[in-house]
């Protein structure tokens, strides 16, 4: 791995949001990425995206995107706080790496949450090992940040579901082994009848109807379902709770994405860094002009305003408390941030930072899908306005009685 990796800043570490095993945990894991983890991955993505689950599932890593111990997890529940500094850091090294784990966690998430003694024994073990990839299969071309508009059905029939409709924009499609999708069942109207299934790649019924190519690549596909026969026991939870399913699941991994923003940041923080002190320019480096120095204090204060947030986050869920609001503020805030810091990064670059496969350039790419997926910045946007206005409205109720 290059030295600039080596010169990230890690005091962010004795924040009293860490135990010490989380410390150790980071630690652990960025001497172990230096040695494993290419920042390049080829042309072959979707190869590339394979080793590495087998790579991080061997190296112990994917423990921690699980639950369960009896199922090969680190902890019985996710530990968010350690999700968070795994993402951050294999996001500093490797896009795709972060991609990779993240993709392990959430396409599995449901079955971590909610699924029954089966299915986690048949599943779990596989995807900590790297044996098994996951996918999460929630959007639809007419369902994005409207899930309640979900079209694709799954309609009863004896000890089993036929499956019909389509999904897009499907991370891991077409690499995994099993995907989680999310099909309204009709036990009422709009999220309340839609029920989550497990389908296995290679089910009659079921095929991969596009894939698709994104600015920065990654396995990602439109899924189509005809007539596709699937076993009740497939389904995860109640019929009629796939949207309960659904948004646990993400709640549990959406201040992960804002810490792999944050990742993202904090190597283009890097690698500006050591662009503008080694650049000489007018007799004196980039560094030097007060113009650098303004830029510089600006991506430092954007990136310790994410992390504050993201960390709080994480740790206020690891003590069991609601984060609905505070996850939102971290992705909002870490993902908006972090495309400013990378912006002014590359800038520093000049005409280099433009260069494909250069590090800037290929952050530049990466950031920009994190500020839709899993809820777009103006869905966040939205929740916290939501969840501020709930909580106004609770205190004046108080005040009245």
């Amino acid at each position: 791995m290059t030295h600039v990796l080596s010169k990230s800043d890690r005091s962010y570490l004795d924040w009293p949001f860490f135990d010490q095993r989380h410390r150790d945990l980071q630690l652990q894991l960025d001497a172990w990425a230096a040695q494993h983890i290419s920042d390049g991955h080829g042309h072959d993505v979707d190869q590339a995206c394979i080793d590495l689950v087998k790579q991080l599932g061997e190296g112990g890593w994917l423990t921690h995107a699980i639950g369960g111990k009896t199922y090969g997890a680190a902890t019985d529940v996710i530990d968010t706080r350690a999700l968070c500094l795994l993402r951050e850091t294999l996001a500093r090294h490797s896009g795709l790496a972060d991609f990779a784990f993240a993709m392990q966690g959430l396409g599995s998430g449901a079955i971590s949450l909610f699924g029954a003694e089966e299915q986690k024994q048949t599943y779990l073990s596989a995807v900590a090992r790297g044996e098994k990839i996951a996918a999460f299969a929630l959007s639809e071309p007419e369902a994005g940040s409207d899930v309640a508009a979900m079209q694709c059905a799954a309609t009863p029939d004896g000890n089993d579901y036929i499956l019909n409709g389509e999904k897009t924009w499907i991370s891991n499609g077409g690499i995994a082994d099993m995907y989680v999708v999310f099909a309204r069942t009709g036990e009422a109207p709009g999220a309340r009848g839609i029920s989550a299934f497990i389908v296995d790649a290679g089910s009659p019924g079921f095929e991969i109807a596009e894939r698709i190519d994104v600015i920065a690549p990654h396995p990602l596909a439109r899924l189509k379902f005809t007539q596709c026969r699937i076993p009740a026991s497939q389904r995860i939870g109640e019929a009629g709770q796939g949207f309960k399913v659904a948004m646990a699941t993400l709640d549990v991994f959406r201040t992960s994405v804002a810490a792999a923003a944050l990742g993202f940041a904090r190597r283009a923080m890097d690698e500006a860094l050591h662009r503008a002190t080694s650049r000489k320019m007018f007799n004196q480096t980039l560094a030097d002009f007060q113009l650098t120095q303004a830029k510089f204090a600006q991506m430092a204060t954007a990136i310790d305003s994410s992390a504050l947030l993201i960390y709080r986050a994480a740790w206020q869920r690891d003590q069991g408390k609601k984060v609905t609001k505070e996850a939102a503020m971290a992705k909002l805030t870490a993902t908006e941030s972090a495309q400013q810091v990378i912006d002014a990064a590359l800038q520093m670059f000049g005409g280099l930072g433009v260069v494909c496969e250069v590090p800037v350039e290929r952050l530049y790419r990466e950031i920009r899908a994190l500020r839709i997926y899993e809820g777009a910045s103006e869905v966040q946007q939205l929740i916290i306005g939501r969840e501020l206005l709930k909580e106004f409205a609770a205190t004046t109720s108080g005040e009245e009685k």
